[in-house]
């Protein structure tokens, strides 16, 4: 059985165990010392400002990555990891990038929560400041740590970070050794400042934070009780002149069986700015599906354009959107939507889920991918396939793996082509090229471990972290893996995402660490 298959059997052991890590042993992770250099002076290039690097999650980088020769540096992004039995549950945060180099991480610093944030010069790790958040994560039942995930804006330094009480803890010149982080709430600051304990102890930021190219700010939260603000739990936006504005999730959704924006799902912004795509869903109960819907939400406003409910596309029941996975929406070239669910049924599909597709109204139900758990699609450019010879200018990176043979791949696929899903029979997206894990385990390969894969199109390759503890160049002109480099002795982990500096330089998460590779 696979490490992955084993952690979505074990939601149902942590779901009747509370807390998490109440059921396992706890593991001091990897000694890794924080990196205790002068900072370097900063590189010029591009940014990587959020997770899956702009707002619409594409995941393509704008410089050239660096050969995998060598770890450049590392540094722990948290300081107490709790294991259950031998399996790292937590999805840990994006590292964002500046246009400065500046390399700004989430790190957790205690058993059940608490967070900073660090900056770091990205050539050689060194400090450039930190800073405490009060962020509090939203209670589950269950399941696996939340991502606490930083963004940056497109247009200058500005740096947004989730803080208690649902409100943003904002910093400009992130570059910069001197500043602070100050507080800013979409209800309004003053209101949070006149009734902090009332707000602290009942709004909760549940999901990572999107920035437009214009600025707009947009998450989840979820509230667990009466607030002087009458909040419910729902989507926020804040624009760039810090006015905030809301709306509840089972009102956009028009179903009251939704109570919140799904968990760990990054709201997307259409490619002109209009629409905000946000998915939103039921609460987990025993024995029923956690049904979910995708929203299209005017992106000033927050009025409701379109919705559509999400269903498994072999049964046309509905389709699952569970707290546990990571799946954001992803918005191609063209204007697409791409959204992971789970299946209907538990396992009916291999645990695999589904890649839904839509037009980018929600009006029209497009080609699904064979894959779509615990995953956020990334966009290749067909020009990277050389072997590519379909209609599409754009093809669409997903994990792939096959928890039930244990045959785990990565795939590019043809988001205008379909063949026949070898479980379910039903049309589903083609298979351009894929790639099968490089180290055995079992009667299988390890699975890919990453939850958004950072693709270079300058050298036609994916960056992508497998849980034999290495990252690897998927090359795409030759479909082949030509480098790798070892960072951990390899485990059972939640998915993590990779990303690309503005010196080329790589980084992946694994075992706790934050790892920066290059030549």
């Amino acid at each position: 059985m696979t490490s992955a298959l084993r952690n979505l059997l074990l939601i149902a052991t942590l779901a009747a165990c509370g807390a998490l890590g109440a059921c396992g042993g706890t593991s001091s992770g990897p000694v890794v010392p924080p990196v205790d250099v002068t900072p370097a002076p900063g590189v010029s290039g591009p940014a990587w400002w959020s997770f899956g690097r702009n707002a619409q999650h594409t995941a393509e980088g704008a410089i050239a990555t660096q050969d995998l020769n060598r770890i450049v540096w590392k540094t722990p992004i948290d300081l107490a990891p709790q294991f259950t039995g031998d399996e790292l549950l937590a999805h840990y945060g994006s590292p964002v990038i500046s246009d400065f180099n500046t390399v700004l991480l989430p790190v957790k610093t205690g058993s059940g929560g608490g967070f900073r944030v660090e900056a770091r010069s990205g050539v050689n790790g060194g400090l450039i400041w930190k800073a405490d958040t009060d962020y509090v994560m939203p209670s589950l039942n269950g399941g696996w740590l939340p991502s606490y995930n930083l963004a940056l804006t497109t247009t200058g330094s500005r740096l947004y970070a989730p803080g208690a009480g649902g409100k943003l803890l904002v910093r400009d010149a992130v570059d910069s050794a001197t500043g602070a982080l100050t507080p800013l709430a979409f209800y309004g600051t003053g209101n949070y400042t006149a009734n902090t304990a009332a707000y602290d102890g009942t709004v909760f930021i549940n999901t990572p934070l999107t920035v437009d190219s214009a600025g707009n700010v947009f998450f989840g939260f979820i509230v667990t009780g009466t607030n002087p603000s009458g909040l419910s739990s729902g989507i926020a936006r804040v624009d760039a002149s810090g006015v905030g504005s809301w709306v509840s999730a089972s009102t956009i959704a028009g179903d009251a069986q939704i109570q919140k924006v799904a968990t760990n799902s990054a709201p997307a912004v259409s490619n002109d700015l209009s629409t905000v795509y946000v998915a939103v869903n039921a609460p987990d109960a025993q024995n029923a599906a956690q049904k979910g819907y995708l929203v299209a939400l005017d992106s000033t406003t927050l009025a409701v354009k379109s919705r559509v409910l999400l269903l498994d596309p072999a049964t046309a029941a509905v389709a699952q959107v569970p707290d546990n996975g990571t799946a954001s929406p992803t918005v191609g070239p063209d204007g697409d939507v791409f959204f992971g669910v789970l299946e209907s049924n538990n396992g009916a599909h291999h645990f695999r889920g589904w890649l839904l597709h839509f037009d980018s109204t929600l009006g029209q139900t497009l080609i699904p991918g064979g894959f779509g758990w615990d995953d956020t699609a990334s966009v290749v450019p067909a020009s990277m396939v050389a072997s590519y010879t379909g209609s599409s200018s754009y093809l669409v990176m997903s994990k792939y793996n096959e928890y039930a043979t244990g045959k785990n791949r990565i795939a590019v696929l043809d988001p205008k082509a379909t063949e026949a899903d070898p479980i379910s029979g039903k049309p589903i997206m083609n298979e351009v090229v894929t790639m099968l894990g490089a180290t055995p385990e079992g009667t299988g390969v390890f699975e890919w471990c990453v939850n958004t894969a950072a693709i270079d199109p300058l050298t036609h390759s994916v960056l992508v972290n497998s849980e034999d503890g290495s990252l690897y160049r998927w090359d795409l002109s030759s479909n082949t893996l030509t480098q790798h480099i070892q960072l951990s002795g390899g485990l059972g982990e939640a998915y993590t995402p990779t990303a690309i500096g503005a010196d080329g330089t790589v980084y992946a998460v694994n075992d706790s660490v934050l790892f920066a590779l290059g030549k």
